[in-house]
């Protein structure tokens, strides 16, 4: 996979006393993405369900550079852009583009696996690693 983006429509409810998009929904825009990019490569829920494995967050940056309003028209741009060799933590940067021409946030999220049945960390089976094996990097992946 060369490139991931992701379309996401503005709801209404999306919008703050000040008419543009909370700063909370960025992140959920994101989220969305991202699971977008791995159900894509093969991390489907019911995966995740049937290896008791699971994605979690330990951090999680935005840098806002431009509000985004109720018009606009926005895509999220998914790279990988830090892993171990399993891919048993990973970084990704999340690009929200608006208009198709400027950038409006960048937001970083470093994360793990985590068994779902036990609550520790975990070691994603071979099936998650191919998966990740597939995902656009940065230019300055693992830098």
């Amino acid at each position: 996979m060369l490139s991931f983006s992701q379309k996401v429509e503005i709801r209404w409810a999306d919008i703050d006393p000040n008419f543009h998009v909370l700063h909370s929904k960025y992140y959920d825009y994101c989220a969305t993405a991202r699971m977008r990019v791995l159900q894509e490569n093969g991390i489907t829920m019911e995966a995740i369900q049937q290896y008791h494995i699971g994605p979690v967050i330990l951090r999680e940056e935005c840098v806002f550079r431009r509000e985004l309003k109720f018009e606009d028209q926005i895509e999220i741009k998914i790279k990988l852009q830090k892993a171990d060799a399993h891919f048993a933590r990973w970084s990704f940067v999340n690009e929200i583009w608006k208009n198709g021409d400027v950038l409006a946030a960048i937001v970083t999220v470093d994360g793990a696996w985590i068994d779902t049945l036990i609550r520790k960390m975990a070691m994603p089976p071979e099936l998650f690693q191919q998966a990740f094996a597939l995902i656009p990097r940065t230019e300055t992946f693992n830098q």
